[in-house]
Parts: structure tokens; C-alpha cells; sequence
């Protein structure tokens, strides 16, 4: 195997910082619940210590693990301020920056799901206002802190497959699968600010920003929807164009569950399977030339890889690498593909 991928499990931002974040999570819907609370029990630089929820089940849900909790008029009126340094926002799109404001006026550091917001403007807003307060932001871009991608882009730099040329990649997400119904945010306009591309297709955009290090010159796509999808889109197809690598990408909010990436260059190819699924070990395969590389598990446990790089940051006072402005761009580029589309 190539020596960039020896140590897989690498934190090359991991300085041994001294103390901790408490964190308040800020939305205990299914996936606060059910993937990130369990993800972060063991994380090194960071304790969650509070849940805020509208629901009274999703706040005994998350007192199960030990977080005090509020509901949101709590929290906009500070009652646990005192009980955590940070806040996690895991609300609907367009909840985003009234949890955003609120925990800069209380000068607290923020991580927030993706997309930063619905729209670039309140996005923008949202930068702007962590800005004025010196306070930090992250966009949660939990493939960016996947040690095995963190080495794939150092890989691509060295010329490990010659000068990349073309990107490909797929998420199916099965929005409508198991106990989840169409009355589901995700299918709302308004709280979403779209559909499958903004809540599955944004993984193929940034991480591919991310591994080059370029911004797009232009983006287009193509919607299709149907049934109970009317309000967003159910499918897409958009295209990505940088100065020297062109990117075909499909995501779906129906149809059968895939996460697949591929980078092609010169002199050979990158594949990943079950590319961006939370926590899941995936299979890397390098070909170029006649050799072949093939690592199964790589991967995984990135949101406890997130969650830590973000206190670490905020104990350290480095700069966030996905931070607010990096999510700021994939919200203008995602309305691009809707306007063409």
C-alpha cells in the first residue's frame, strides 16, 4: 500500500491539547440522537452536557445521557448558558440561524449541520454574525476530519494517480425508508431549502472542493421528482467544472441506498465504497499502473474525529478548516444548480 495510507487512523491536526468543551446540542431529532450522541461518548476534547428540543421525548431521550435539558425558549433565554462552551445546531435548515445568533450572544463557539442555512443569504448572515462576535464557526463537513480522506488528499497532492482529471459519485439516501414519513422536514421547501441536493448531494460537492483545494468555475443540473416529493427535488444530476477536473454527481431521496466516489486521473483511479454513510468502514481501492490497493474498513468514526477537531480548535484558537465561509460557498454553488436546473 502507498505509504500515505500506512496510518489510517492518523489526527495530523492532534496537538494533546489540555481541557475540554462542554457542549449543548441543539435540535435531539433522530440523527443528534440515534448517530451523534453515540458517536461522541468517547471523544477526547469534548463532553455534550446539554439537549434542547421542542419534543419532551426527544429531551428524555437525551437526558438519558446524562444532558440537562431545555427547550427552546430555554435556550434563547440562556437558562444553561452556564452549563456548556459550545453549541452543536442539528435543527431544520432554516432553524439554522436563530440557534446560530442565539449562541454568539452568548459567546459560545458553533459547529452546525450542513447546509450552513436554507438560503446563501441567511448563510451569509450567519457567517457574518460568528464573525462580528470572534466567535468560532464550523460547518459540520464530517468528511473532512475522516482520517481516510484527510489522507486521499494528501495521496491526490503527491501525484499518487498523475494529475486528477474527472470525479464521480452517487448518495441514495432512502429519505421514506423505515419510520420516517412524508410529514418529515426534509420534505418541506421552506424549512429544507431543498431536497436531495442540498441534504445528501452537498457530500459530493464539498468533499470534492475539499480534495482539490479549488473552487468550481461553474455548476449545472437536472431535477426530477415525484410523489410525495412535489416540494423538493427527489432526484439530481448536476456537474462541477474547476480549472483542470470536471465532476459528475447523482444523489437521491429514493431508490436503493448507495454512497459511492471515484476520482480518475492520469495514471490511475480512486474508488470508495459506502463513501459518506455515517461511522461506516469503508473500502478503498487504488489502481495505477499495474499495481492495486485495496484497504477494507478505512474509514469510519468520523463524528467522533469531528467533534474533537472542533474543540480542539476551540481550546487551541487554530483556525477551522471547514468553517462558516466554506459553507457559505456550497449554499451559492447549490442555488446555482437549482437555477440551472
Amino acid at each position: 500500500m502507498h505509504e500515505r495510507f500506512t496510518d489510517i487512523r492518523e489526527r495530523d491536526w492532534d496537538t494533546d491539547a489540555d481541557g475540554e468543551v462542554r457542549l449543548a446540542v441543539v435540535g435531539c431529532g433522530g440523527f443528534a440522537r440515534g448517530v451523534v450522541l453515540p458517536s461522541v461518548e468517547d471523544c477526547e476534547y469534548l463532553t455534550p452536557t446539554v439537549g434542547v428540543s421542542g419534543s419532551e421525548s426527544n429531551r428524555e431521550a437525551a437526558a438519558e445521557y446524562g444532558l440537562e435539558t431545555t427547550d427552546y425558549d430555554g435556550y434563547a433565554d440562556g437558562d444553561l448558558a452556564d452549563s456548556y462552551d459550545a453549541v452543536y445546531v442539528a435543527t431544520p435548515n432554516r432553524l439554522h440561524l436563530p440557534h446560530i445568533e442565539t449562541a454568539t450572544a452568548q459567546g459560545k463557539a458553533v459547529i452546525s449541520e450542513k447546509p450552513l442555512d436554507a438560503t446563501s443569504e441567511r448563510a451569509e448572515q450567519a457567517v457574518e454574525t460568528c464573525e462580528q462576535a470572534g466567535v468560532p464557526l464550523m460547518t459540520a463537513y464530517r468528511m473532512q476530519t475522516d482520517p481516510l480522506f484527510r489522507r486521499l488528499r494528501e495521496f491526490l497532492d503527491d501525484g499518487g494517480i498523475g494529475d486528477v482529471t474527472r470525479f464521480g459519485g452517487d448518495f441514495t439516501f432512502p429519505v421514506l425508508a423505515g419510520s420516517r414519513g412524508p410529514e418529515q422536514w426534509r420534505l418541506d421547501q421552506e424549512l429544507a431549502g431543498g431536497g436531495a441536493l442540498v441534504d445528501v448531494g452537498v457530500y459530493l460537492l464539498n468533499t470534492t472542493r475539499f480534495l482539490l483545494g479549488e473552487e468550481p468555475e461553474s455548476v449545472s443540473g437536472h431535477t426530477r421528482t415525484s410523489g410525495p416529493f412535489s416540494d423538493v427535488d427527489e432526484h439530481v444530476d448536476f456537474r462541477v467544472v474547476f480549472p483542470d477536473a470536471v465532476g459528475n454527481f447523482s444523489a437521491s431521496f429514493s431508490g436503493h441506498p448507495t454512497a459511492d466516489y471515484t476520482v480518475y486521473g492520469t495514471e490511475g483511479t480512486v474508488r470508495v465504497y459506502d463513501a459518506f454513510q455515517p461511522n461506516r468502514g469503508r473500502r478503498l481501492v487504488v489502481e495505477t499502473g499495474d499495481k492495486r490497493y485495496e484497504i477494507e474498513g478505512a474509514g469510519g468514526g468520523e463524528l467522533r474525529e469531528e467533534f474533537d477537531y472542533f474543540a480542539h480548535a476551540v481550546l487551541t484558537g487554530r483556525d477551522i478548516e471547514p468553517d462558516g465561509r466554506d459553507g457559505l460557498a456550497d449554499v451559492r454553488l447549490l442555488e446555482q444548480v437549482y437555477e440551472s436546473a
